[in-house]
């Protein structure tokens, strides 16, 4: 019996669970406190647990920031808890804040792909459950083009041994995370899931997309 709770113990800290407090539904919703300046665009990704996705795409150049957050579900203003049951229909997603100049949305689909396994169905390494699964979100005709051309390219190229999951949907509507998990990784450098899962998959793609780096990346 003492076996298997330490088993039990080590698995739990090995997956995107916060160890912070419990949200309740009664949580006011966290909003960032400034807006994106003028010449910025958007784009929206979730693969796998968003303080690993956050990090990423925050040490690429041309990225102003990354919030964490919930998209592509069905429920109204879900905090982490619902979404945690996989009855939201939601999945951990990100909001990347990009200058078009720098970086082009063709290359953050490049990155996306480049920074997770798309051929698992709802798991990310050690996290499984719907609100893990592969989703590239477009907000309109020219974005969802070049996702799908990228897909078939990777698909052509056999990039990957098993088929691609990935789901290609139009982005409805994103919520913000609750504060807590904004930065999550670099403010909790000493987590068990951020030194064993985050950090490595974060290193991971930084040497396989060094020209992609922010110079103190």
């Amino acid at each position: 019996m003492k076996v298997l709770f330490t088993l039990l113990s080590l698995i739990s800290l090995q997956t995107c669970i916060s160890s912070s407090k419990p949200v309740d539904r009664e949580t006011v919703i966290w909003q960032p406190t400034t807006s994106p300046q003028d010449g910025l665009k958007k784009a929206y990704f979730a693969s796998g647990c968003f303080w690993c996705v956050e990090a990423i795409y925050e040490s690429v150049k041309g990225v102003h920031e990354v919030y964490s957050g919930y998209a592509g579900g069905h429920t109204k203003n879900p905090n982490y808890n619902q979404i945690g049951t996989g009855r939201t229909g939601h999945a951990e997603a990100v909001e990347v804040i990009y200058d078009p100049k720098v970086v082009s949305f063709g290359t953050l689909v490049q990155v996306f792909f480049g920074s997770h396994n798309p051929t698992t169905s709802n798991r990310q390494g050690p996290d499984r459950g719907s609100q893990y699964r592969s989703i590239a979100f477009h907000q309109n005709e020219t974005e969802r083009e070049i996702i799908q051309d990228y897909i078939a390219l990777l698909e052509e190229k056999e990039i990957f041994s098993r088929p691609i999951v990935t789901n290609v949907s139009p982005l409805e509507k994103f919520y913000f995370a609750e504060e807590y998990h904004q930065d999550y990784e670099k403010l909790n450098p000493r987590n068990p899931y951020v030194q064993n899962v985050s950090i490595p998959r974060l290193r991971r793609f930084q040497k396989a997309y060094p020209e992609l780096l922010k110079e103190n990346h």
